[in-house]
């Protein structure tokens, strides 16, 4: 039975859509985008087996189930709201987040101040996690995981799968002759990590090669990222990830072709954390922004 609980952010999603008349207006109420407003709404049709909108009026429009159903939204959203303001109002909410360095670094970072510009009554805590390990303190409401998606005890969602290219300093490629083609790399010093295998890359070059077995070994991105900046050899990066080195100057990439990495960051909690409207409210900002 459980399964069938609307989720929250979807409820949210429904709310503001109906209240604003709007789609992309309750996106930027939101702080979402307008498709994965879209996309919440829908989830919740699916679930009631019901239109809730009118897609084909020039205005949006509810249904008369979309009526009805908006008077039972809002009582249960009144009721979260009143439940989280006993005991003291909501000075006291906090989120506790887990989170791989580099992911803090170059994703969460910039964008925190958005959340806290939204929802400045809640306070997050960061703590840092070990990619591919996925442990994380008993006290965390929510992690972000680097690695392949599948765990079990969890609900997870993925916030950033990007393809991964090679990369090195302009002082690097300067110090012998820049490799022209991906065979070229073979004499190239080529910088290891658990985290972004080669073997992918290397497969989408049309390259016959198994993972380097020597040469400098980092299991942090942006460490892997500052060594190939500092002129150490030739990394794997990501665009997100990388972008300030490309831009700066201090990394090019290499060439064209790109892979698809076995990993990937996800969003991943327990699923009665959500029950918290704070931690909701963190995990549906995320899933946006990211």
């Amino acid at each position: 039975m459980s399964a069938k609980i609307p989720p929250l952010h979807a409820l949210r999603a429904f709310e503001a859509a109906a209240r604003l008349g709007s789609f992309a207006r309750a996106a930027e109420e939101l702080c979402i985008t307008r498709s994965a407003v879209s996309h919440r709404i829908q989830l919740l049709e699916d679930l009631l087996g019901e239109a809730l909108f009118q897609r084909e009026a020039r205005a949006l429009a509810l249904t008369a189930r979309g009526v009805s159903y908006l008077a039972l939204v809002r009582r249960a959203l009144d009721s979260l709201q009143e439940l989280s303001l006993q005991g003291g109002g909501r000075q006291g909410l906090k989120v506790t987040v887990a989170t791989p360095p580099t992911f803090a670094r170059m994703v969460l970072m910039p964008r925190l101040q958005d959340f806290q510009a939204a929802h400045p009554d809640i306070e997050l805590a960061l703590q840092l996690a070990v990619p591919l390990l996925d442990l994380a303190g008993a006290d965390t409401d929510v992690e972000i995981r680097f690695g392949t998606g599948h765990y079990p005890d969890r609900e997870a969602h993925l916030l950033l799968d990007e393809p991964v290219f090679p990369v090195a300093s302009p002082a690097y490629l300067e110090r012998g002759p820049a490799p022209g083609k991906p065979a070229d790399l073979q004499r190239a010093q080529l910088l290891r990590s658990t985290l972004e295998p080669w073997a992918p890359w290397f497969a989408a070059a049309g390259l016959n090669w198994g993972e380097p077995t020597g040469g400098p070994r980092f299991e942090d991105l942006a460490l892997l990222y500052q060594a190939a900046a500092a002129g150490q050899g030739v990394a794997l990066a990501r665009a997100t990830l990388v972008r300030p080195q490309l831009e700066g100057g201090s990394l090019r990439r290499l060439f064209d072709i790109q892979a698809r990495s076995p990993h990937a960051y996800y969003v991943v909690w327990r699923r009665q954390v959500l029950e918290r409207p704070e931690v909701a409210a963190f995990v549906e900002w995320l899933r946006g922004a990211a």
